[in-house]
This record gives C-alpha cells, structure tokens and sequence, in this order.
C-alpha cells in the first residue's frame, strides 16, 4: 500500500457544533425532530431522514449565512492540514451534512481549497431548500446520503492506506473499511466493541502529536484486501 490518505469528518470533528443541526434548530419546522427519531430508531436512513429535514427549512441564503458565520471549527485544525501537506499525505473531507455549510465554514478559516465529498444544499425558492446526494450509493449497508465505506474503498483500490477521522455514527462503516481510525465521541466505543484499530483524540492537536508515529509504522494497522466497491451490500 502507498501514502496515506486521510478521511475526516466535518460535523463534530472538523467543526465544533454540528452545522446541519444548528441550522434545523434555528430554521426549520419542528417536525425535523420526528425525522431525527426515527433515524435514530433505525426506521429510516440517513439520506431519507436529512432529505426530509431540509424540505423543512425555512430561511433566505443570507439567513442561512448569517447563522453559519457563528459557527466554529476545531482550532488545532488549519494546523493539522499543514502537518498533512508538510508530510505528503492527501486529506479530504467526507461528510454526511451539507456541502454548502461546510465549504462556507472552512472558507472564513482560509481553508476553502480543500476537497469535499457531501450532499448538495441546493435552493429551490427564495425560503424553501432541497437535497441531493451526488455521493450516495445503492449498495450502502446503512443508506446514508454519503457512503462513506465507498469513499474508503476506493482509496484503498488506489494503493492508498486510509485513515478515518470521526466522531459518530456516520462514520461507523467507514471504520471497518479503514487501516487505522482517530477517534472522537461515539466512535470510540464502536471502534472498541468492533476491534477496529485506532486510538481516541479530543481534537486535532492530539491527532498533530500522533502523525509521525503513524508515518513511522508504529502505530498497527492490519493487512488489507482490496475488494470491488460493487461488494459492499
């Protein structure tokens, strides 16, 4: 396997409040609750679920901006990514929350140059918004709008080892598909539970202090198989 390629995660991770969140409690019927409970229970995926909550929305493009421009990320972060360049690894943010929010986040950080995969916030009038899921995948074990299992895999079928940075049930897939995980939050007990590789962090500044180790070996990862992202279900 070649170089690194890291996986990380926005909302909770990269970003302190969860974007998606702060804007479904600031702008969108209460209804968008029932959704979060049923997904929480397991009655739909996430796709559906977020689909549904963003169809609630009710706010201009310069609400939603004025609502995201409170918003903050980790501080250690814009430090980590330097780490990341200066070491050769590739990094690209995966998330199941909003590419919009997320992009205009990092863009106030300096930071708008990086790649994100995420469902597209796309406005249909001048209150009422939508969603689509350019990364979505029919195989996807947990019917997320971003699989992040398929962004895994293929990176692992580029020779690249992965390594996942998360925090909650999103990322639980993409777990077992990584060859090492950063963990944060509920990650860290699925990460235990399913014996997947990986250490806990509180943020970016433990994840600057773990890289040369994890460029040096020293911290284990399993051998991997590269498989078809078609065998995913």
């Amino acid at each position: 396997m070649g170089k690194w390629n890291i996986l990380c995660d926005f909302d909770g991770t990269i970003a302190i409040e969860d974007a998606t969140d702060a804007l479904l409690e600031r702008f969108a019927h209460p209804d968008w609750q029932r959704l979060e409970r049923d997904w929480r229970e397991g009655r739909i995926g996430s796709a559906e679920c977020m689909a549904g909550q963003v169809a609630l929305l009710d706010a201009s493009r310069e609400e939603i901006d004025a609502q995201l421009a409170t918003l903050r990320i980790d501080p250690a972060f814009a430090a980590f990514v330097e780490a990341t360049l200066a070491a050769g690894l590739t990094l690209c943010v995966v998330s199941d929350g909003l590419d919009y929010a997320i992009k205009s986040i990092l863009r106030r950080y300096g930071l708008h140059w990086l790649p994100v995969q995420a469902n597209h916030l796309v406005q249909t009038g001048e209150r009422s918004w939508k969603l689509e899921t350019p990364f979505a995948d029919a195989h996807c074990r947990i019917n997320s709008g971003h699989c992040k299992c398929v962004s895994a895999v293929r990176a692992h079928n580029k020779h690249r080892r992965v390594l996942l940075i998360g925090d909650g049930a999103s990322d639980f897939c993409a777990a077992g598909e990584a060859d090492f995980v950063f963990a944060k939050h509920r990650l860290i007990e699925h990460c235990r539970h399913a014996d997947i590789p990986h250490v806990s962090i509180v943020g970016f500044a433990d994840a600057i202090g773990l890289l040369p180790a994890l460029l040096a070996g020293k911290l284990h990862t399993p051998r991997r198989v590269l498989i078809p992202e078609t065998a995913l279900s």
